[in-house]
């Protein structure tokens, strides 16, 4: 997520979606908040800190205009307190940390809430499960019903994620039914089809697009100097429009995980040397650390796979792993689209296969020999 508060600081410093941020801010200017928004798009492209922003923008006590519409000063006590909300994950650890720390009965009551603001209630997915919560929803319900705001002109409460329990759904759906008139619901989601139909028919849905290609570029050029020409424009293309990603991603990270996702490929294409790959998945085995590695290299995969899909197409200008279009293109010679969508499948399969604890390197193995097996 981009979060670059400062000061002199405002909406020039979102990128990207011009006119849905206009629109918000003339929903500022005419005193006409919703109570109830979602805000949707892809992981990265600024849902939370665009949420944090409006809620400056209606909070401000010193309102600026930019462009003849409303912005935010960033210095004054309610946009500072508001800004501490941004590095979220960082709250959201110490939370956590706070709450391994209560008695287990304590413990197993207590939902993580970000409060920076008495005004602005900040609702992440609750660790471990990583999914909203009936208690958060109660947290939330008590701040709109009976809270009225002691700071702010119009009290926010923003849910970063659409992963809700059942029962929390339904609890948040009276909130929306009776929403009282000085408070705002946010919703931030990826899919919005995860959400309740009825959640969904009581806010105002605004969507971020992705950013192009050539405009990441631009960014990165200024915010990740040290970035050169080939991996900043690998960046851009991983980041799929989001600028959050692009200036986040560890590209060192990636390469390593997308050297094992080439060995697999060329263990089921080209070059059926079992025992490099047997070296590369014998450090995919359990724990923690597993697990991630497991998942980058599932990722890195993906990307692998969907560019040979493109070049299948005649559209190899689309790729994302550009400095390797000419061995992806050697890959792609004699494909088939069933073997590219039994390779999707199978990406499924390790997935799901890792949910049920199943052995990842065996997985992995497995998954390549089969592959080889279509081609």
């Amino acid at each position: 997520m981009l979060s670059c508060y400062s000061r002199n600081v405002g909406f020039h410093d979102f990128l990207g979606n011009a006119a849905t941020v206009a629109h918000l801010r003339e929903s500022v200017r005419a005193d006409r908040f919703p109570h109830s928004m979602i805000l949707a798009g892809p992981r990265g492209a600024g849902k939370y800190t665009l949420a944090l922003m409006l809620a400056q923008a209606v909070n401000c006590l010193n309102p600026p205009e930019t462009g003849g519409l409303p912005d935010f000063c960033g210095m004054c006590r309610n946009c500072t307190r508001i800004a501490a909300s941004a590095n979220l994950d960082a709250l959201v650890a110490a939370a956590v940390e706070a709450r391994e720390e209560l008695r287990e009965t304590d413990k197993r009551e207590t939902r993580i809430l970000i409060e920076t603001h008495p005004d602005v209630l900040v609702i992440p997915p609750d660790p471990p499960q990583l999914l909203i919560k009936l208690g958060q929803v109660r947290q939330a319900i008590h701040a709109a019903y009976y809270r009225p705001p002691s700071e702010a002109k119009r009290a926010f409460t923003i849910f970063t994620s659409s992963a809700f329990m059942k029962e929390a759904a339904n609890s948040l759906l009276k909130l929306l039914e009776e929403p009282p008139d000085h408070t705002t619901l946010i919703l931030l989601t990826e899919n919005p089809q995860e959400l309740l139909p009825t959640i969904r028919s009581r806010a105002v849905v605004h969507r971020l697009g992705a950013l192009p290609v050539a405009e990441l570029e631009s960014l990165l050029a200024v915010r990740r100097p040290e970035l050169r020409p080939q991996p900043r424009a690998l960046a851009a293309r991983l980041a799929e429009g989001a600028v959050g990603r692009a200036l986040t991603i560890d590209l060192d990270a990636y390469i390593v995980s997308r050297k094992d996702a080439l060995t697999l490929l060329r263990t089921a294409l080209r070059e059926p040397d079992y025992s490099e790959l047997f070296r590369a998945t014998e450090t995919y085995r359990a724990g923690a650390e597993g697990q991630e590695k497991t998942v980058h290299l599932l990722r890195a995969l993906g990307s692998l796979v969907e560019d040979l899909l493109l070049i299948q197409a005649g559209t190899p200008g689309l790729i994302r792993n550009l400095d390797l279009e000419s061995e992806l293109t050697r890959l792609a010679e004699g494909l088939t689209l069933d073997w590219i969508d039994g390779a999707a499948r199978a990406l499924t399969q390790v997935e799901q296969g890792m949910r049920r604890n199943l052995l990842r390197s065996l997985s992995l193995d497995a998954m390549a020999v089969g592959l080889g097996r279509q081609a």
